[in-house]
């Protein structure tokens, strides 16, 4: 059980891992027909090569890793903290503040997500211009990201409360 958890919680990083490649490929990939093939095409007066699909891809590989990502951010508690104030705080106190600190964050998570799912319907029957994909996989990130930042908001919880804040080092509340 503890090994398909393990497999299951790579997921994610290994997604945005992949996502991070596509775009960096995408992003080369345009540079390279923009700039070479537009030439060599104007030179030969060969028709020129349509690359408008290397946008869409990255648009779509950033909205992914992004919303993906700020989960990852939230399970490793790498996000924004003032902890020059909660280290300060008796262990009791920190504890009640970092399980509000997680509250919050799992709060907007479910906004993310529920706000998210209407825009995604709003826009399941647009399409885009050069790949011709369904818009809501684009606007599924924000869904997909805002649930498992609720999922990591509650397991941050739960290790918090065992005495092993995620980021905070130390033991037992810190």
């Amino acid at each position: 059980m503890m090994l398909a958890a393990r497999w299951i919680a790579a997921v994610p990083p290994v997604f945005v891992t992949v996502l991070m490649l596509v775009a960096i490929a995408d992003m080369l990939a345009g540079v390279f027909l923009r700039y070479v093939m537009t030439q060599v095409s104007a030179v030969f007066d060969l028709p020129s090569i349509r690359f408008f699909w290397v946008e869409e891809i990255g648009e779509l590989c950033l909205a992914w890793m992004s919303f993906v990502g700020a989960a990852i951010g939230v399970r490793r508690g790498v996000h924004f903290s003032v902890q020059m104030i909660t280290d300060r705080l008796p262990a009791g106190a920190r504890r009640a503040v970092l399980t509000a600190h997680y509250l919050l964050i799992a709060g907007f998570g479910a906004l993310v997500a529920i706000f998210g799912w209407q825009v995604a319907e709003l826009n399941s029957q647009s399409f885009s211009p050069a790949l011709n994909l369904n818009l809501r996989w684009l606007y599924l990130s924000s869904v997909v990201g805002g649930v498992l930042i609720v999922i990591y908001s509650a397991a941050s919880i739960a290790d918090g409360w065992r005495g092993r804040w995620p980021g905070v080092p130390g033991a037992e509340g810190h």
